[in-house]
């Protein structure tokens, strides 16, 4: 073989990978979805028998490497090591996949016979695109299970500003969405060797057919869902959403605690003052015109601060009791000056309990990071962060191997400050909404990309996601628009609206649609500066309609059981004809 032709493959991987990274921020090119994976597969089909197996490992691994390293460059904001690290830990999960697609998914090892009919060669094609773009499927939600999973940025996320073909991600996830554009490829580049070499040409192009009427089926399907989801009667929302723009070294806030305390203070009464001079102006004009009565106020039900907001902790025993930091209960009070409000934020909470002189800290007391909701009447609700982020919100075996920490200060450039422990309940918390009872299905930091945790807070009945989030972690990079792309799935995957408040963008309200306008076709409801960038300081005011009666979406129901039975059908479609190794 040449040497042209050697590196003909690796750049076809390289190719794949690098084009992969153009389909998620700061890059918005979705086209590419539906021709970034021919050259890679392409490349995994044409090898030949001798190493097959290793050199398919090396093309998918370099395409994985091609595509997480310039992806996950925001992880530098932390670290230099772990960025690396993760990313060279992720192409495994692609490498695995090319050497399934170069020897069992691969239709050119045993192709159907030259006088074979056009139903053999049809269904010979469908077998092996159903089988890689399945067993694709499979590996991204294996890599979103491992080690606690990471499941950003799968195939189907690309589809994050395309709704009408994001919809399907109720049916099997935004995973089981990453299946379509990987069976169109491998049908493509099957019809375009077959027409290449002159096999067939009378015959007519079945399998393409199928897989033109499968992408037809799914865009239909999302036209009616995007016309359907939501229509029936709702509760309307209004809540104040404030973004404190905080800056951040890893976990260390580079403002004092008194400076965020009245930050959050001036930040909010400043929006409810402009809020209550609106109203007053409106309702003065309506006055005037005699039609006061169809005015409606512009007064937050909610007001949502992010993660870990204010400073001071929350203790709280087994029996509901609470108590929190005086500095904490300034700034609160202060707020609840200027009307009643239903509060949620995110804060630390600890284990306390009752004695003579007041509330302490239990023995041994474990610590949560918690979203909390105040109602107006002082009642208290917590939730306790199930999904934990490891080497940030704890570091595995670090009691038993102490150097850890010595590596987590020299990459974050902090101390490693201890622990947090998980959460357990999975049940939805109950809010008033101006007497209605509506259901929280919370998220706090990055739970909302974890969709198998979120599905299990599902239940009938209005409800709505919130999730507090602080991407400050990563500075003014592209995680923040990612980690957003990723996580407004789980409003489409579970058929709920979404609440989304930001240390550091992005802070938005969300459809059921996975959509951020406003309600009856208004503005986009993202908070930006005037220059459109969402690392900004300040507030905005959201509605959203939550349905009363919501639909109860295929995913959550059997939640990642559909792509796992989806790739072991394309494993099986494929094991009965196990090539000559």
């Amino acid at each position: 073989m040449r040497k042209s032709q050697r590196l003909l493959r690796p750049l076809a991987a390289l190719a794949s990978g690098l084009g992969m990274v153009f389909l998620f921020p700061p890059f918005h090119a979705v086209g590419l979805v539906w021709i970034t994976l021919v050259p890679l597969l392409a490349a995994l089909w044409s090898l030949g028998e001798t190493r097959r197996k290793r050199r398919a490992f090396v093309f998918g691994y370099l395409s994985g490497v091609a595509f997480f390293l310039p992806t996950l460059t925001w992880l530098r904001e932390v670290s230099g090591l772990g960025w690396v690290v993760v990313a060279l830990y992720l192409a495994v999960y692609p490498a695995m996949w090319a050497v399934f697609a170069a020897t069992w998914g691969n239709p050119w090892r045993n192709p159907p016979a030259p006088d074979a009919g056009s139903r053999a060669v049809t269904l010979h094609s469908l077998r092996h695109a159903f089988a890689c773009a399945s067993v694709w499927a499979g590996f991204e939600l294996l890599r979103g299970w491992m080690f606690t999973g990471f499941s950003w940025n799968t195939l189907g996320v690309a589809f994050h500003e395309t709704p009408v073909i994001a919809q399907a991600a109720d049916l099997l996830g935004a995973t089981g969405l990453s299946f379509l554009p990987v069976f169109l490829q491998a049908v493509i580049v099957q019809v375009v060797r077959r027409m290449k070499e002159g096999i067939g040409r009378r015959q007519p192009r079945f399998d393409f057919l199928v897989a033109a009427v499968l992408l037809a089926a799914v865009t239909s399907y999302g036209v009616f869902r995007l016309a359907s989801v939501g229509k029936g009667e709702s509760i309307r929302l209004k809540a104040l959403l404030v973004q404190l723009n905080i800056p951040q070294e890893a976990s260390r806030q580079l403002m004092s605690a008194t400076d965020i305390h009245l930050g959050y203070e001036d930040v909010t009464l400043s929006a409810l003052d402009r809020i209550a001079e609106s109203d007053q102006e409106r309702l003065q004009a309506a006055m005037q015109d005699g039609d006061e009565g169809g005015i409606e106020l512009k007064t937050p039900d909610w007001i949502v601060w992010p993660e870990t907001a204010l400073t001071g902790r929350i203790l709280q025993t087994d029996s509901g009791q609470w108590a929190m930091g005086m500095e904490n209960r300034i700034t609160i009070d202060r707020i609840r000056s200027a009307g009643e409000f239903t509060l949620v934020m995110g804060v630390n909470e600890i284990e306390g309990e009752e004695v003579d002189e007041g509330f302490v800290m239990k023995p041994d007391a474990r610590i949560f990071n918690s979203l909390a909701v105040l109602s107006p009447d002082e009642g208290l609700q917590t939730f306790r962060k199930h999904h934990l982020v490891i080497f940030g919100e704890y570091i595995p075996l670090v009691d038993k191997l102490p150097f850890l920490a010595e590596i987590y200060k020299q990459q974050a450039g902090v101390e490693y400050g201890g622990a947090f422990s998980p959460g357990e309940g999975t049940e939805p918390l109950a809010l008033d909404l101006r007497g209605e009872t509506v259901g929280l299905v919370p998220a706090v930091c990055f739970e909302d990309t974890v969709a198998r945790l979120m599905r299990k807070f599902v239940r009938k009945g209005p409800q709505i996601i919130v999730n507090v989030t602080n991407d400050g972690w990563f500075k003014e990079s592209q995680g923040a628009a990612q980690h957003f792309a990723n996580a407004r799935f789980r409003a489409i995957e579970l058929r709920r609206p979404m609440l989304r408040c930001a240390n550091t963008g992005v802070s938005a309200a969300v459809t059921a649609t996975g959509v951020t306008a406003s309600p009856n076709g208004g503005p986009v409801q993202e908070l930006r500066d005037d220059h459109g960038s969402t690392f900004t300081r300040g507030s905005m005011l959201v509605e959203l309609d939550i349905p009363k009666d919501p639909p109860t979406s295929l995913y959550a129901v059997i939640g990642d059981w559909g792509v796992a039975a989806l790739a072991f059908a394309g494993v099986l479609l494929t094991i009965r004809r196990k090539p000559v190794s």
